[in-house]
Order: C-alpha cells, then sequence, then structure tokens
C-alpha cells in the first residue's frame, strides 16, 4: 500500500452523492419528459418548477446569481435526490433524479452566504413504477469524528506491536541469519500494512517506513531508498554487511518515530471515507501488478493485510452507512469473497509461504484482479456518502 498520494475532496463530477447510489437503483419505464428547467439562486431557488410527476424527472439547473452555487433536491426529511456543485453564475447544468410520491424542494447554498430553499412541491400522482430513487441524508464533519478518534485509538493500539516486530527484523539482521531475517521481515510489514487509513496522517515518518523508489533518481540505490522495501531488497538480492545493518536499524529508528509522533497527530476525520476507497485502490494498482515486489514475493500477502485494513476503517463507519448505502451488505460479502480467494494463496500445509504474483495461474490471477476491482467500485460511494456537506 503506497501512502505517498496526496488526497483531496472527492471530485463530485465522478461521485456526486445520488449518482453513485443510483447503481443500486431499477429504472422506470416511463417515456421521457421534457427537462424543467428551475432558477438557482438566493431569491428564487427551485424556481418554477411547473410540472412535478413521479419517475425520472431532468432539470436543468440555472444560477442567475453573481456566485458559484450548489444545489441540492431534498426531500421532507432531508436526504438528497440530486446535487451539482459549484455551478457558476449564468450557467446551466442538467440534474436527474428519479422521484417518487412526496414533498420535495430545492435547496441553494451559494458561496460565502446563508443557505436557501426554495418552495416544496408534492407529488401525488403515483404511477406504476414510479417508486422514488435512492437517496441519503447528507453526512456532517461532527457526525465523522467519533469513528475518526476511534480508528485513531485502534492505530496507537497497534504501534507497540508494529515496533516489537521491527525490533525482531533487526535483530535477526544484526546476527547475520538470513533465513530469520526474512521470516522476521513479512509479519512487521504487514503489521504496519493493516494500518492503511492512517498513512495520510504519518507524514515524513510514514514515508521513511514504506517508501519505494518511485522518484528517486538511483533506485534502490538512492540514499533516499529506505524503510521496509530497502531491508525487503537487500534480503532478498544477497545483500550481507554494514549498508543491510544500518538499512534494518534505520527502519527499527522510523518506526520508533512513527509511534511518538503518532500521540500528536490528527487524523482529518472528513477523509476517512475516501481512505476506505484508496486502500484497495492503491492495492489494486501496485500491490496486485508487483510493482512494489522487491524480491519476498509476498505482495499477495500484502493485499490480504491491506483488506484487513479496509474493514477496519468500515467498521467505524458501518453506523452512518447503514441507511445511507444499500450496497453495504453486499459489500461486506464481495469483502469475505476476495479476503477467501487470497487466503488460497496464503501458507497451508505442504505450502508454507505466499504464492508470487508470478507464479499464479492465470485464472486465479483475474479471478483476483476482478474482485478488488468490483470491492473499489463498491467502495466509491462509501467515499462520497462520507464527504462531509456543509449544513443548509
Amino acid at each position: 500500500m503506497r501512502h505517498l498520494r496526496v488526497a483531496g475532496p472527492v471530485p463530485r463530477a465522478a461521485l456526486a452523492l445520488a449518482a453513485v447510489l443510483a447503481v443500486a437503483a431499477p429504472t422506470t419505464a416511463r417515456p421521457p419528459q421534457p427537462p424543467t428547467t428551475v432558477e438557482i439562486s438566493p431569491g428564487a431557488c427551485g424556481t418554477p418548477w411547473p410540472h412535478p410527476h413521479p419517475g425520472t424527472q431532468t432539470f436543468v439547473l440555472h444560477n442567475t446569481s453573481a456566485t458559484a452555487t450548489e444545489a441540492r433536491l431534498v426531500d421532507r426529511a432531508g436526504a438528497v435526490h440530486a446535487e451539482a456543485e459549484a455551478l457558476a453564475p449564468g450557467t446551466h447544468r442538467q440534474l436527474r433524479a428519479r422521484l417518487g410520491p412526496g414533498s420535495y424542494a430545492f435547496v441553494c447554498l451559494p458561496d460565502d452566504a446563508d443557505a436557501v430553499t426554495g418552495p416544496t412541491v408534492r407529488i401525488t400522482a403515483p404511477v406504476r413504477g414510479s417508486g422514488g430513487g435512492p437517496a441519503a441524508v447528507p453526512v456532517r464533519l461532527d457526525d465523522l469524528i467519533p469513528p475518526a478518534l476511534d480508528y485513531q485509538r485502534w492505530i496507537g493500539a497497534r504501534m507497540d506491536g508494529l515496533v516489537t516486530a521491527t525490533d525482531a527484523l533487526r535483530a535477526a539482521v544484526d546476527s547475520g541469519d538470513t533465513a530469520a531475517a526474512r521470516a522476521a521481515w513479512l509479519p512487521a510489514h504487514l503489521d504496519y500494512e493493516r494500518m492503511g487509513a492512517a498513512y495520510g496522517a504519518f507524514g515524513d515518518a510514514g514515508r521513511a517506513v514504506d517508501g519505494t523508489t518511485a522518484g528517486l533518481p538511483g533506485g534502490v540505490r538512492d540514499p533516499g531508498f529506505t524503510g521496509f522495501h530497502r531491508v525487503e531488497h537487500g534480503l532478498w538480492h544477497g545483500e550481507h554487511g554494514p549498508d543491510l545493518r544500518r538499512a534494518a536499524h534505520r527502519l527499527d529508528t522510523d518506526v520508533r518515530t512513527l509511534r511518538a509522533t503518532w500521540e500528536q497527530s490528527r487524523m482529518d476525520p472528513a477523509q476517512l471515507g475516501l481512505r476506505a476507497h484508496e486502500i484497495l485502490e492503491d492495492t489494486l494498482e501496485h500491490e496486485l501488478t508487483g510493482r512494489t515486489d522487491y524480491g519476498s514475493g509476498s505482495t499477495l500477502a500484502t493485499a490480504r493485510a491491506n483488506l484487513d485494513g479496509t474493514r477496519a476503517v468500515l467498521d467505524r463507519l458501518r453506523p452512518l452507512l447503514r441507511g445511507r448505502y444499500p450496497g453495504l451488505d453486499g459489500l461486506d460479502r464481495r469483502i469475505a469473497r476476495a479476503g477467501a480467494l487470497l487466503d488460497r494463496q496464503g501458507p497451508r500445509p505442504g505450502h508454507p509461504r505466499w504464492t508470487p504474483l508470478a507464479r499464479l495461474a492465470r485464472t486465479d490471477r483475474e479471478r483476483l484482479d476482478a474482485a478488488v476491482a468490483d470491492l473499489v467500485e463498491r467502495l466509491a460511494p462509501v467515499a462520497a456518502l462520507c464527504e462531509p456537506r456543509r449544513a443548509p
């Protein structure tokens, strides 16, 4: 798992709240209706709306104000059925929503101004197949603080185990016993990989612990190449002597620094849902392509640890996702399936090590790639739903 990604807000053009939920929504057979143009401005939010009807409705939002504005279509409970961000002054944008019987209104949230709720429109003429589409009550930043704090405590509780495992690796390297050092390397590395959502908060200490040669002009010989992968390269490429020992001692020191600085670190609660998505996105890009294999052939074990790390984040977000993400149970089943596929390549009687990626049967590799790619898609709604929205 790479921790070097600089993550910004999830682009709502790709992960809009209603759009990501729509994957679970059936379509209706109602003939297409002409678009309804509505005004988006503080003085005329969501007007006029002359022909409300059940089923899929297409709106053309026209921002007539002098400032950029966000617009949401909400129901009586405050659940968002569709949204548009950063609607520039004077521009038009199309928005689609599937609406069932109920009460709806547009909410306009202009930059640097109070939100305005437009007139309520009631849909009362149900037709066959006109049930409403998916919608979710927005998550607020305050909602994310308790799960973020709980996750921080979970990471803190794992730090001592990581230090102990890295100490054992350093001692084995010092002893000159390559077999023992190789055996100690993987448990220590996996302890770190399971902390996937914390990488953004680790900062320079995290880059020192698990950096790769990416961007280093000297490659594996570059002085900036440190951490688990530097020791891995040495152990599996016949390196002995003071350089390897220095790398192992540097790793041990950097892990201890990581533990010491974590007590003062603060995770951004707004990033927690995004991290759940990024962990396996990066796994697909790096571990399942072999780009992070520096000789140990253990990238499938790393992928399994990343899956554990994803589940650790989801467990803390689960109370927020219940009732907001109808695909949550399906996501849990797919995580279990991907875990089973990976476990088949792990240590077992007669097969004491993880299968190297290069030796994975083609069918097994295709199934695994497909399973993780599927999870990346299913985790995209988690990132979008857990992006905190401005309160109306």
